[in-house]
């Protein structure tokens, strides 16, 4: 009888379904792919079926033609312009980007660790203000939320949520009532976050209780403009989710800061490691610089207001070697590079000082026009 088995039990098919056994897993992973919108980020899962299900999915069906999938829903599913950066929108609670000014990334304070294989930190720019924004609405420090470049992003809320919005001091409404900056904000199902274009200050931070909750890269879920590591730039229509509420609570309604301001900007800066390389180091510290417009996250170049050049005493070529963060890089223009969240893990030109850590949030929050003075430290 067991040999009689034996010679039976390979020879038992499914129907529809062409050399695979009634018992047991398939000898090698099957891909199959998710309706769009659905399961878990990247699309493809690998593994088999229990036995009695596989002549239950479409291509046994006599109504296989008819698309299998989710029900539609009013808001589409999350960006999939960058693979496996979202999860599925559709489980929990979400919030969808109606609005976009020039420029809004999904930021936390970075992916450390990551040097040796030519990775910089990036994270939020100006660190102080996300974490402000995730303590008032009782958020770890380090939670993701989004960098708003000069305003104009409007939000809307599919079920209730809990935001602040920190730093650059954009005027911001829910629906059309005005709400004060640094604040707890509570937004019902439907309504609507808007912000206008800020005064002062470059970049506003919005978080939400629970974090933006898409998949890590890295360790984290912060975007990098210069590699272009992490989620890309939000957009109209994305779909965000968000995380599950802490255990910790707000504490308070409002945060009494200071917004960053227009007023000349007092940056202090250590001198070196290069500042031999150069004639007179000391014209760093000397009369006024003035932003240009050629800033973004990877630093702020500076133009001359008044005062004296920097010219460089040594013309030969530097080896390249490591640069970090706040770093004042001169290129031969004399123009100097204060270097920002997403700068360059290594550089070719020489470096003059380097702004120390507690200031570089302000530098990231300079607009262009406005005028800094350096102070030696």
């Amino acid at each position: 009888m067991a040999l009689r088995l034996r010679r039976i039990r390979p020879r038992i098919r499914l129907s529809g379904i062409p050399g695979r056994s009634a018992v047991g897993p398939p000898p090698y992973p099957v891909p199959h792919r998710h309706p769009a919108g659905c399961g878990r980020p990247g699309g493809w899962l690998l593994g088999g079926l229990p036995a009695p299900q596989p002549r239950w999915l479409a291509a046994d069906r006599h109504h296989r033609a008819a698309r299998v999938g989710c029900a539609p829903r009013p808001a589409r599913p999350c960006s999939r312009r960058y693979p496996g950066a979202f999860h599925d929108c559709r489980a929990g609670n979400v919030i969808r980007v109606e609005r976009v000014g020039p420029l809004a990334t999904i930021q936390d304070l970075g992916r450390p660790g990551w040097f040796d294989s030519g990775v910089g930190i990036s994270g939020a720019a100006d660190r102080a203000a996300l974490r402000l924004a995730n303590r008032l609405v009782g958020n770890p420090e380090g939670a993701a939320g989004i960098e708003v470049l000069l305003g104009g992003l409007e939000l809307s809320a599919q079920r209730h949520l809990t935001l602040a919005v920190t730093g650059a001091p954009a005027p911001a409404f829910v629906d059309d009532r005005p709400v004060g900056p640094a604040s707890v904000l509570e937004l019902e199902e439907g309504q609507h976050l808007r912000l206008g274009l800020a005064g002062t200050g470059l970049r506003s931070y919005v978080a939400v209780r629970g974090g933006i909750d898409i998949a890590p890269v890295l360790g984290s879920r912060s975007r990098d403009t210069m590699s272009g590591i992490g989620p890309d730039p939000l957009r109209p229509g994305d779909v965000l989710p968000v995380g599950s509420p802490p255990r910790t609570y707000p504490i308070v309604d409002v945060a009494p800061v200071p917004p960053p301001g227009g007023a000349p900007l007092t940056i202090r800066a250590l001198l070196g490691p290069r500042d031999d390389w150069f004639t007179d180091p000391g014209a760093l510290f000397a009369g006024e610089w003035m932003v240009s417009s050629d800033t973004d996250r990877v630093g702020a170049r500076l133009d001359r207001r008044i005062g004296p050049p920097l010219e460089r005493r040594i013309q030969d070529e530097l080896p390249t070697e490591g640069v970090a963060l706040g770093s004042i890089q001169v290129p031969p223009s004399g123009q100097p590079v204060v270097f920002l969240a997403d700068h360059p893990i290594t550089g070719g030109y020489p470096v003059v000082a380097v702004v120390i850590d507690a200031d570089v949030d302000a530098m990231a929050q300079a607009r262009p026009g406005q005028t800094v003075r350096f102070r030696r430290y």
